[in-house]
């Protein structure tokens, strides 16, 4: 190869390296980009179901219904402002359609207006966002509180008139917080004789929800309350702790998402329910809608209800129905659709499992 040649290709190759490296460093995204891409903004890793279910799930379902499609997702490990720069960062990558699990319902309100301006399509997913969002995919989250009032109420049993309830509510910043008090105070108040502490757990923190009832029980001592409702099963974590801390048995202890360990304090005794909301239809219905926004289809056949936000009314909403869970029926629900396996449910609880017939 003569001298030219190699200066020729030399300087050919050069030019092509350039180019993407030229693009790295630039600030300006290419609009086009996201074209095929659907994002993905899920709120928090500490409830296993969002990495090890929601993302999953959403993957795949896209990839089933579009195989130029890509799934963008980023993760906000609880931190709003985290999620307010993927959010926009998303929208400065041409994506036009974002399925967003807001870490604070509120506060997203501005990046949905002005993502809605660009004509970004968001769907609200799980907690309903504030803001011009396009749809909503959750459950029915006032009856989800309904059913864990009942489960306390079943669990206190002849007792539930003269009983006294703690209630451990979710966190202030999440929109479906006050939707399961809600549908547990409808149930409560009145059947029990009095909800005799309260508090709503930043974050849905085990720690705090923990320290919440170990400074209560320090207070009032083992006889000043009678139950514990607990929002989600984190939190019941922590309050199983708490009591057991303190020597305290055979408390009624309710919960929600249907973790695993939350399951397995089911088999050993130490939480009395859970609420087992099924992610797979939630997960795959929200994919489904995201396709269809993307390629400017119909929603309607998978939006059968609506829902209100404090900022918008009216909006295109598939709402699923969930179910409670205890020691008696988890044979029939969880174990039935795989959403755990009983080799991890049982480890370390043989004898347990075996009483239930879930070997």
């Amino acid at each position: 190869m003569n001298a030219i040649m190699r200066r020729a290709l030399t300087g050919a190759m050069a030019l092509s390296l350039a180019a993407p490296l030229a693009a790295c460093g630039s600030d300006h995204q290419d609009a086009g980009a996201g074209k095929d891409s659907i994002g993905l903004l899920l709120p928090e890793s500490k409830a296993a179901r969002y990495e090890k279910f929601d993302r999953r799930i959403i993957s795949s379902r896209v990839a089933s219904l579009c195989l130029d499609c890509t799934v963008d997702y980023h993760n906000a490990e609880q931190q709003v402002d985290a999620q307010k720069r993927q959010f926009e960062a998303l929208v400065k990558k041409g994506v036009k359609v974002i399925i967003l699990d807001p870490v604070d319902a509120a506060a997203a309100k501005s990046w949905v207006d002005s993502a809605a301006k660009k004509g970004v399509k968001v769907i609200a997913y799980d907690r309903l966002a504030e803001g011009d969002v396009a749809a909503y995919v959750s459950y029915d989250n006032e009856k989800i509180g309904r059913l864990q009032g009942q489960g306390i109420l079943a669990a206190l049993g002849s007792q539930a008139a003269t009983s006294d309830v703690v209630m451990m509510n979710g966190s202030p910043t999440d929109p479906n917080a006050p939707s399961y008090k809600k549908g547990a105070h409808a149930v409560l108040d009145g059947k029990v004789h009095k909800i005799v502490y309260e508090k709503d757990i930043p974050d849905w923190s085990a720690a705090a929800a923990k320290k919440e009832m170990g400074d209560f029980i320090d207070a009032h001592g083992a006889e000043g309350f009678d139950a514990v409702y607990s929002a989600n099963d984190g939190m019941a974590g922590g309050i199983a702790a708490a009591l057991k801390s303190a020597g305290i048995k055979n408390v009624p202890v309710g919960g929600q998402d249907a973790e695993l360990p939350a399951l397995q304090r089911l088999v050993a005794g130490t939480q009395t329910f859970t609420i087992y909301k099924e992610v797979r239809p939630e997960a795959e219905t929200a994919a489904e809608i995201a396709f269809r926004l993307l390629r400017g289809k119909s929603i309607k056949s998978l939006t059968s209800a609506t829902a209100d936000s404090k900022s918008k009314s009216g909006i295109p909403a598939q709402l699923f129905k969930a179910q409670m869970v205890t020691r008696k029926n988890m044979k029939d629900t969880v174990v039935r659709d795989g959403a755990v396996r009983i080799d991890l449910l049982c480890d370390g609880l043989a004898a347990e499992c075996k009483s239930l017939d879930l070997e």
